[in-house]
Protein backbone atom coordinates (compact mmCIF):
# COMPACT_ATOMS: atom_id res chain seq x y z
CA UNK A 1 0.00 0.00 0.00
CA UNK A 2 1.23 3.43 -0.73
CA UNK A 3 1.26 5.82 2.20
CA UNK A 4 -1.17 8.41 2.64
CA UNK A 5 0.34 11.16 0.22
CA UNK A 6 -1.25 14.47 -1.39
CA UNK A 7 -2.26 14.46 -4.68
CA UNK A 8 0.77 15.50 -6.62
CA UNK A 9 2.32 12.11 -5.41
CA UNK A 10 -0.59 10.10 -6.82
CA UNK A 11 -1.19 7.62 -10.10
CA UNK A 12 -0.85 8.70 -13.18
CA UNK A 13 -4.17 10.68 -14.38
CA UNK A 14 -3.73 9.50 -18.10
CA UNK A 15 -5.86 6.67 -17.19
CA UNK A 16 -9.44 6.95 -18.85
CA UNK A 17 -12.44 7.49 -16.19
CA UNK A 18 -15.18 5.74 -18.21
CA UNK A 19 -17.27 3.35 -16.37
CA UNK A 20 -16.30 -0.40 -17.55
CA UNK A 21 -18.49 -2.54 -19.42
CA UNK A 22 -21.60 -4.35 -16.97
CA UNK A 23 -20.21 -7.36 -15.67
CA UNK A 24 -16.64 -6.52 -16.62
CA UNK A 25 -13.63 -6.05 -14.02
CA UNK A 26 -10.16 -5.43 -14.69
CA UNK A 27 -6.89 -6.13 -12.57
CA UNK A 28 -5.91 -3.54 -10.04
CA UNK A 29 -2.55 -1.77 -10.56
CA UNK A 30 -2.64 -2.38 -14.85
CA UNK A 31 -4.45 0.18 -17.25
CA UNK A 32 -7.14 -2.38 -17.13
CA UNK A 33 -7.76 -1.64 -13.16
CA UNK A 34 -11.80 -0.43 -11.98
CA UNK A 35 -11.28 2.16 -9.98
CA UNK A 36 -13.34 2.60 -7.00
CA UNK A 37 -12.44 5.97 -4.87
CA UNK A 38 -14.62 6.45 -1.35
CA UNK A 39 -14.48 9.56 0.27
CA UNK A 40 -14.27 8.77 3.65
CA UNK A 41 -12.62 5.91 4.92
CA UNK A 42 -14.02 4.79 8.62
CA UNK A 43 -14.53 1.10 10.01
CA UNK A 44 -17.66 1.03 7.53
CA UNK A 45 -15.28 2.32 4.50
CA UNK A 46 -12.82 -0.37 5.53
CA UNK A 47 -15.79 -3.59 5.27
CA UNK A 48 -16.89 -1.96 1.94
CA UNK A 49 -12.44 -1.46 0.81
CA UNK A 50 -12.48 -5.55 1.62
CA UNK A 51 -15.02 -6.43 -0.69
CA UNK A 52 -14.10 -4.24 -3.44
CA UNK A 53 -10.49 -5.79 -2.91
CA UNK A 54 -12.28 -9.03 -3.40
CA UNK A 55 -13.81 -8.46 -6.46
CA UNK A 56 -10.40 -7.56 -7.69
CA UNK A 57 -11.31 -3.45 -7.85
CA UNK A 58 -8.31 -0.73 -7.28
CA UNK A 59 -9.44 1.10 -3.96
CA UNK A 60 -8.44 4.66 -3.30
CA UNK A 61 -9.13 5.60 -0.31
CA UNK A 62 -9.54 9.18 1.35
CA UNK A 63 -10.46 11.37 4.35
CA UNK A 64 -9.61 13.82 6.62
CA UNK A 65 -6.85 12.24 8.55
CA UNK A 66 -4.05 10.01 8.19
CA UNK A 67 -4.28 6.43 8.77
CA UNK A 68 -8.05 6.09 8.38
CA UNK A 69 -8.87 2.27 8.66
CA UNK A 70 -9.77 1.65 5.13
CA UNK A 71 -6.04 3.55 4.12
CA UNK A 72 -4.67 -0.23 5.71
CA UNK A 73 -6.73 -2.44 2.85
CA UNK A 74 -6.66 0.76 -0.29
CA UNK A 75 -4.46 0.62 -2.91
CA UNK A 76 -3.38 4.40 -2.40
CA UNK A 77 -4.72 6.92 -0.02
CA UNK A 78 -5.28 10.76 -0.05
CA UNK A 79 -5.30 12.83 3.34
CA UNK A 80 -7.86 16.26 2.45
CA UNK A 81 -10.59 18.04 3.88
CA UNK A 82 -13.52 16.42 1.72
CA UNK A 83 -15.50 19.83 2.34
CA UNK A 84 -12.69 21.83 0.33
CA UNK A 85 -14.10 21.87 -3.03
CA UNK A 86 -10.78 22.35 -4.73
CA UNK A 87 -8.93 19.39 -2.66
CA UNK A 88 -11.96 17.25 -3.80
CA UNK A 89 -11.43 18.46 -7.41
CA UNK A 90 -7.53 17.55 -7.40
CA UNK A 91 -7.99 14.30 -6.03
CA UNK A 92 -10.66 13.40 -8.65
CA UNK A 93 -8.48 14.81 -10.93
CA UNK A 94 -5.24 13.06 -10.20
CA UNK A 95 -7.27 9.32 -9.82
CA UNK A 96 -9.77 9.23 -12.50
CA UNK A 97 -11.90 6.99 -10.97
CA UNK A 98 -14.55 5.06 -12.68
CA UNK A 99 -16.75 5.01 -9.63
CA UNK A 100 -16.55 7.27 -6.50
CA UNK A 101 -18.39 6.29 -3.33
CA UNK A 102 -19.20 8.70 -0.47
CA UNK A 103 -18.93 7.02 3.02
CA UNK A 104 -19.33 10.18 4.75
CA UNK A 105 -22.04 13.15 4.56
CA UNK A 106 -18.80 15.55 4.90
CA UNK A 107 -18.93 16.18 1.48
CA UNK A 108 -18.62 18.74 -1.56
CA UNK A 109 -21.48 18.10 -3.09
CA UNK A 110 -21.27 20.41 -5.74
CA UNK A 111 -18.06 18.98 -7.10
CA UNK A 112 -20.26 15.21 -6.90
CA UNK A 113 -22.29 17.06 -9.49
CA UNK A 114 -19.43 18.24 -11.41
CA UNK A 115 -17.90 14.57 -11.86
CA UNK A 116 -21.02 12.83 -12.37
CA UNK A 117 -21.51 15.12 -15.06
CA UNK A 118 -18.62 13.43 -16.70
CA UNK A 119 -19.60 10.01 -16.73
CA UNK A 120 -18.44 8.85 -13.71
CA UNK A 121 -20.50 6.92 -11.33
CA UNK A 122 -21.59 8.60 -8.15
CA UNK A 123 -22.90 6.08 -5.39
CA UNK A 124 -25.94 6.25 -5.76
CA UNK A 125 -26.01 9.63 -7.39
CA UNK A 126 -24.85 12.93 -6.56
CA UNK A 127 -28.09 14.40 -5.69
CA UNK A 128 -29.11 11.29 -3.34
CA UNK A 129 -26.20 12.32 -1.60
CA UNK A 130 -26.79 16.07 -1.47
CA UNK A 131 -30.20 15.03 0.19
CA UNK A 132 -29.39 12.71 2.84
CA UNK A 133 -26.41 15.12 4.13
CA UNK A 134 -28.96 17.29 4.95
CA UNK A 135 -31.86 16.37 7.25
CA UNK A 136 -34.09 19.28 6.06
CA UNK A 137 -33.90 17.66 2.41
CA UNK A 138 -34.65 14.41 3.26
CA UNK A 139 -37.18 15.16 5.25
CA UNK A 140 -38.74 17.43 2.82
CA UNK A 141 -38.74 14.75 0.43
CA UNK A 142 -39.91 12.12 2.05
CA UNK A 143 -42.94 13.91 4.12
CA UNK A 144 -43.44 16.76 1.76
CA UNK A 145 -42.61 15.39 -1.45
CA UNK A 146 -43.86 11.32 -1.15
CA UNK A 147 -46.35 12.28 1.55
CA UNK A 148 -44.60 9.12 3.70
CA UNK A 149 -45.52 9.52 7.55
CA UNK A 150 -42.66 10.82 9.54
CA UNK A 151 -42.80 12.51 13.21
CA UNK A 152 -44.22 15.75 12.94
CA UNK A 153 -41.43 18.51 13.15
CA UNK A 154 -40.17 22.30 12.19
CA UNK A 155 -36.88 23.43 11.02
CA UNK A 156 -35.58 26.69 12.55
CA UNK A 157 -32.16 28.54 13.03
CA UNK A 158 -32.77 30.24 15.93
CA UNK A 159 -33.28 29.84 19.98
CA UNK A 160 -36.31 32.06 19.33
CA UNK A 161 -37.36 29.62 16.39
CA UNK A 162 -36.50 26.51 19.01
CA UNK A 163 -38.99 27.87 21.27
CA UNK A 164 -41.51 28.69 19.10
CA UNK A 165 -41.25 24.84 17.61
CA UNK A 166 -41.92 23.87 20.82
CA UNK A 167 -45.01 25.77 21.07
CA UNK A 168 -46.29 23.88 17.86
CA UNK A 169 -45.27 20.63 18.81
CA UNK A 170 -45.08 20.34 22.60
CA UNK A 171 -42.72 18.70 25.06
CA UNK A 172 -40.51 16.29 25.00
CA UNK A 173 -38.49 16.83 21.46
CA UNK A 174 -35.50 15.97 19.80
CA UNK A 175 -33.12 18.79 18.53
CA UNK A 176 -30.86 17.93 15.82
CA UNK A 177 -28.47 20.00 13.37
CA UNK A 178 -29.72 19.07 9.80
CA UNK A 179 -25.82 17.92 8.90
CA UNK A 180 -24.73 15.67 11.75
CA UNK A 181 -23.69 12.29 12.54
CA UNK A 182 -23.58 9.57 14.87
CA UNK A 183 -25.28 11.53 17.49
CA UNK A 184 -23.44 14.84 17.82
CA UNK A 185 -25.58 17.99 18.65
CA UNK A 186 -28.43 15.63 19.27
CA UNK A 187 -30.84 16.82 22.57
CA UNK A 188 -33.96 15.12 24.19
CA UNK A 189 -35.45 18.56 25.70
CA UNK A 190 -37.85 17.34 28.48
CA UNK A 191 -38.88 20.76 29.75
CA UNK A 192 -38.46 24.19 28.48
CA UNK A 193 -35.42 25.04 30.91
CA UNK A 194 -33.44 22.63 28.86
CA UNK A 195 -33.56 24.84 25.50
CA UNK A 196 -31.06 26.75 25.73
CA UNK A 197 -28.62 24.10 26.15
CA UNK A 198 -30.22 22.11 23.44
CA UNK A 199 -29.49 25.33 21.23
CA UNK A 200 -25.97 25.29 22.36
CA UNK A 201 -25.63 21.95 22.01
CA UNK A 202 -26.66 21.67 18.32
CA UNK A 203 -24.47 24.98 17.53
CA UNK A 204 -21.35 23.51 18.61
CA UNK A 205 -21.80 19.75 17.38
CA UNK A 206 -23.51 20.11 14.04
CA UNK A 207 -21.11 19.33 11.03
CA UNK A 208 -21.60 23.06 9.85
CA UNK A 209 -19.92 24.40 12.67
CA UNK A 210 -16.81 22.48 12.22
CA UNK A 211 -16.37 24.61 9.10
CA UNK A 212 -15.90 27.98 11.00
CA UNK A 213 -18.82 29.95 9.52
CA UNK A 214 -20.43 32.54 11.42
CA UNK A 215 -23.79 31.49 10.54
CA UNK A 216 -26.54 29.71 12.96
CA UNK A 217 -26.45 25.56 12.49
CA UNK A 218 -29.89 24.99 11.54
CA UNK A 219 -31.34 22.31 13.61
CA UNK A 220 -34.66 19.99 13.12
CA UNK A 221 -37.24 19.72 15.67
CA UNK A 222 -39.18 16.57 16.18
CA UNK A 223 -41.93 16.10 18.18
CA UNK A 224 -40.95 12.68 20.40
CA UNK A 225 -42.16 9.49 18.70
CA UNK A 226 -43.25 6.93 21.53
CA UNK A 227 -42.19 3.50 19.31
CA UNK A 228 -42.64 0.40 20.23
CA UNK A 229 -39.16 -0.13 18.29
CA UNK A 230 -37.02 1.34 15.82
CA UNK A 231 -35.55 -0.45 13.06
CA UNK A 232 -33.20 -0.50 9.94
CA UNK A 233 -34.03 -1.63 6.76
CA UNK A 234 -31.09 -1.95 4.40
CA UNK A 235 -32.62 -1.33 1.21
CA UNK A 236 -30.49 -2.43 -1.31
CA UNK A 237 -30.83 -1.01 -5.05
CA UNK A 238 -29.27 -2.82 -7.86
CA UNK A 239 -28.91 -3.61 -11.29
CA UNK A 240 -31.76 -6.84 -11.41
CA UNK A 241 -34.18 -4.69 -9.34
CA UNK A 242 -34.38 -4.31 -5.25
CA UNK A 243 -32.98 -6.72 -2.66
CA UNK A 244 -34.30 -6.52 1.31
CA UNK A 245 -31.92 -7.68 4.35
CA UNK A 246 -34.35 -9.06 6.87
CA UNK A 247 -35.07 -5.98 9.06
CA UNK A 248 -31.82 -4.90 12.16
CA UNK A 249 -33.45 -4.04 15.60
CA UNK A 250 -31.14 -1.48 17.75
CA UNK A 251 -30.38 0.20 20.84
CA UNK A 252 -28.78 3.91 20.46
CA UNK A 253 -27.50 6.34 23.18
CA UNK A 254 -27.37 9.90 23.03
CA UNK A 255 -28.46 9.25 18.83
CA UNK A 256 -25.42 7.07 18.55
CA UNK A 257 -25.74 3.02 17.70
CA UNK A 258 -24.93 0.64 20.74
CA UNK A 259 -26.37 -2.66 19.65
CA UNK A 260 -27.85 -4.06 16.90
CA UNK A 261 -29.63 -7.71 15.86
CA UNK A 262 -31.17 -9.77 13.50
CA UNK A 263 -33.49 -10.55 12.63
CA UNK A 264 -36.01 -7.74 14.86
CA UNK A 265 -39.58 -9.75 15.12
CA UNK A 266 -41.96 -7.29 13.24
CA UNK A 267 -45.65 -8.73 12.18
CA UNK A 268 -45.95 -9.53 8.74
CA UNK A 269 -48.43 -6.30 7.71
CA UNK A 270 -45.93 -3.85 9.59
CA UNK A 271 -42.65 -5.60 7.79
CA UNK A 272 -45.10 -5.08 4.22
CA UNK A 273 -45.02 -1.61 5.37
CA UNK A 274 -41.59 -0.67 5.98
CA UNK A 275 -40.55 -1.96 2.41
CA UNK A 276 -42.93 -0.09 0.81
CA UNK A 277 -41.81 3.32 2.96
CA UNK A 278 -37.90 2.08 1.73
CA UNK A 279 -38.62 1.36 -1.68
CA UNK A 280 -40.34 4.53 -2.09
CA UNK A 281 -37.80 6.69 -0.48
CA UNK A 282 -34.40 5.21 -2.08
CA UNK A 283 -36.37 5.27 -5.28
CA UNK A 284 -37.40 8.82 -5.14
CA UNK A 285 -33.24 9.57 -4.32
CA UNK A 286 -32.30 6.95 -7.53
CA UNK A 287 -29.31 5.36 -8.27
CA UNK A 288 -27.60 1.90 -7.02
CA UNK A 289 -26.16 1.13 -4.03
CA UNK A 290 -27.50 -0.24 -0.43
CA UNK A 291 -29.46 2.53 1.57
CA UNK A 292 -29.88 1.93 5.60
CA UNK A 293 -33.40 3.30 6.02
CA UNK A 294 -34.23 4.01 9.89
CA UNK A 295 -38.16 3.25 10.74
CA UNK A 296 -39.56 3.65 13.85
CA UNK A 297 -42.45 1.21 14.98
CA UNK A 298 -45.57 2.69 16.70
CA UNK A 299 -48.22 -0.09 16.95
CA UNK A 300 -48.60 -1.27 13.22
CA UNK A 301 -47.95 2.05 12.12
CA UNK A 302 -44.71 2.80 10.06
CA UNK A 303 -43.20 5.83 10.59
CA UNK A 304 -39.90 7.50 8.46
CA UNK A 305 -36.86 8.56 10.07
CA UNK A 306 -33.65 9.04 8.20
CA UNK A 307 -31.83 7.29 5.32
CA UNK A 308 -28.19 6.44 5.01
CA UNK A 309 -27.27 6.33 1.33
CA UNK A 310 -24.53 3.89 2.43
CA UNK A 311 -23.84 0.51 4.58
CA UNK A 312 -24.95 1.47 7.96
CA UNK A 313 -23.52 0.99 11.34
CA UNK A 314 -26.10 -0.89 13.25
CA UNK A 315 -26.08 -3.38 9.89
CA UNK A 316 -22.00 -4.64 11.32
CA UNK A 317 -24.67 -7.17 12.91
CA UNK A 318 -24.50 -8.62 8.74
CA UNK A 319 -21.04 -9.51 9.25
CA UNK A 320 -22.43 -12.54 11.19
CA UNK A 321 -26.11 -13.22 10.56
CA UNK A 322 -25.72 -13.18 6.50
CA UNK A 323 -24.20 -15.12 3.85
CA UNK A 324 -23.86 -11.36 1.84
CA UNK A 325 -23.27 -9.03 4.30
CA UNK A 326 -24.34 -5.08 4.04
CA UNK A 327 -21.08 -4.10 2.75
CA UNK A 328 -20.73 -7.00 0.37
CA UNK A 329 -23.90 -6.11 -1.48
CA UNK A 330 -23.20 -2.33 -1.56
CA UNK A 331 -19.62 -3.72 -3.24
CA UNK A 332 -21.78 -5.47 -5.78
CA UNK A 333 -24.48 -3.19 -6.61
CA UNK A 334 -22.06 0.12 -6.48
CA UNK A 335 -20.26 -2.18 -9.38
CA UNK A 336 -23.39 -2.53 -11.49
CA UNK A 337 -23.84 -6.17 -10.59
CA UNK A 338 -26.39 -8.32 -8.95
CA UNK A 339 -27.34 -8.38 -5.46
CA UNK A 340 -29.26 -11.33 -4.35
CA UNK A 341 -31.54 -11.78 -1.52
CA UNK A 342 -28.95 -12.74 1.24
CA UNK A 343 -29.37 -16.43 3.14
CA UNK A 344 -29.92 -15.67 6.79
CA UNK A 345 -27.00 -17.84 8.21
CA UNK A 346 -28.13 -20.27 10.84
CA UNK A 347 -31.88 -20.05 10.28
CA UNK A 348 -33.78 -23.04 11.78
CA UNK A 349 -30.81 -23.64 13.87
CA UNK A 350 -29.55 -23.16 17.62
CA UNK A 351 -27.60 -20.23 15.87
CA UNK A 352 -30.88 -18.49 14.26
CA UNK A 353 -30.18 -15.28 15.35
CA UNK A 354 -27.11 -12.01 15.56
CA UNK A 355 -26.51 -9.45 17.45
CA UNK A 356 -23.51 -6.80 17.42
CA UNK A 357 -22.36 -4.15 20.18
CA UNK A 358 -20.29 -1.51 20.06
CA UNK A 359 -16.86 -0.76 21.98
CA UNK A 360 -16.19 2.65 22.78
CA UNK A 361 -13.34 3.82 24.08
CA UNK A 362 -12.66 7.79 26.26
CA UNK A 363 -9.70 9.72 26.42
CA UNK A 364 -6.94 10.75 23.91
CA UNK A 365 -4.29 8.43 22.84
CA UNK A 366 -3.54 5.54 20.22
CA UNK A 367 -6.06 1.97 21.38
CA UNK A 368 -4.42 -0.67 22.76
CA UNK A 369 -6.92 -3.71 23.03
CA UNK A 370 -6.72 -6.55 26.05
CA UNK A 371 -8.59 -9.12 26.13
CA UNK A 372 -9.07 -10.27 22.54
CA UNK A 373 -8.16 -14.00 23.53
CA UNK A 374 -10.73 -13.93 26.48
CA UNK A 375 -13.88 -12.29 23.96
CA UNK A 376 -13.09 -14.49 21.62
CA UNK A 377 -13.11 -17.49 23.98
CA UNK A 378 -17.33 -16.67 24.23
CA UNK A 379 -19.31 -19.31 21.83
CA UNK A 380 -19.85 -18.16 18.33
CA UNK A 381 -17.91 -14.58 19.27
CA UNK A 382 -16.60 -12.39 16.67
CA UNK A 383 -14.31 -9.20 17.45
CA UNK A 384 -13.53 -6.60 14.34
CA UNK A 385 -11.33 -3.81 15.38
CA UNK A 386 -11.37 -1.11 13.53
CA UNK A 387 -7.99 0.41 13.62
CA UNK A 388 -8.18 3.87 14.15
CA UNK A 389 -4.90 5.28 14.79
CA UNK A 390 -5.86 7.60 17.62
CA UNK A 391 -8.91 8.68 20.00
CA UNK A 392 -9.74 12.08 20.74
CA UNK A 393 -12.69 12.12 22.98
CA UNK A 394 -15.47 9.35 22.44
CA UNK A 395 -15.15 6.90 19.90
CA UNK A 396 -16.10 3.83 18.61
CA UNK A 397 -12.60 1.59 18.23
CA UNK A 398 -14.38 -1.76 17.48
CA UNK A 399 -17.28 -4.37 17.18
CA UNK A 400 -18.28 -7.69 19.24
CA UNK A 401 -20.34 -9.81 17.19
CA UNK A 402 -22.11 -13.29 18.10
CA UNK A 403 -24.96 -15.25 17.07
CA UNK A 404 -28.07 -17.29 19.84
CA UNK A 405 -30.93 -19.40 19.49
CA UNK A 406 -32.88 -16.38 19.62
CA UNK A 407 -32.24 -12.41 19.61
CA UNK A 408 -31.89 -12.52 23.47
CA UNK A 409 -28.98 -15.11 23.38
CA UNK A 410 -26.94 -13.22 20.89
CA UNK A 411 -27.45 -10.11 22.33
CA UNK A 412 -25.99 -11.70 25.60
CA UNK A 413 -23.21 -13.13 23.94
CA UNK A 414 -21.98 -9.91 22.14
CA UNK A 415 -22.61 -7.72 24.97
CA UNK A 416 -20.31 -10.30 26.71
CA UNK A 417 -17.72 -10.56 24.37
CA UNK A 418 -17.81 -6.49 24.18
CA UNK A 419 -17.36 -6.19 28.00
CA UNK A 420 -14.22 -8.54 27.81
CA UNK A 421 -12.31 -5.95 25.43
CA UNK A 422 -10.10 -3.64 27.41
CA UNK A 423 -9.15 -0.50 25.34
CA UNK A 424 -6.23 1.41 26.66
CA UNK A 425 -5.14 4.50 25.61
CA UNK A 426 -1.20 5.05 24.99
Amino acid sequence: MTPASSPSDAAPATRRPTVPRPGTLGTPGTSTATRVLLLGSGELGKEVAIELVRLGVEVVAVDRYAGAPAMAVAARSHVVDMLDPEALRAVLAVERPHVVVPEIEAIATAVLAEVEATGVRVVPTARATRLTMDREGIRRLAAEELGLPTSPYRFTDSLDGLRAAVEDLGLPVVVKPVMSSSGHGQSLVRSADGLEEAWRVAQTGGRAAATGGDAPVRVIVEGFVPFDTEITLLTVRHVDGVTFCEPVGHSQVDGDYRESWQPAALEPQVLAEARRIAEQVTGALGGLGLFGVELFVVGDRVLFSEVSPRPHDTGLVTLVSQDLSEFALHARAVLGLPAPEPLRLGAGSEQAAAASCAVLASGDGVPVFSGVDEALRLPTAQVRLFGKPVVHGHRRVAVALARGADVAQARERARAAAEALHVELH
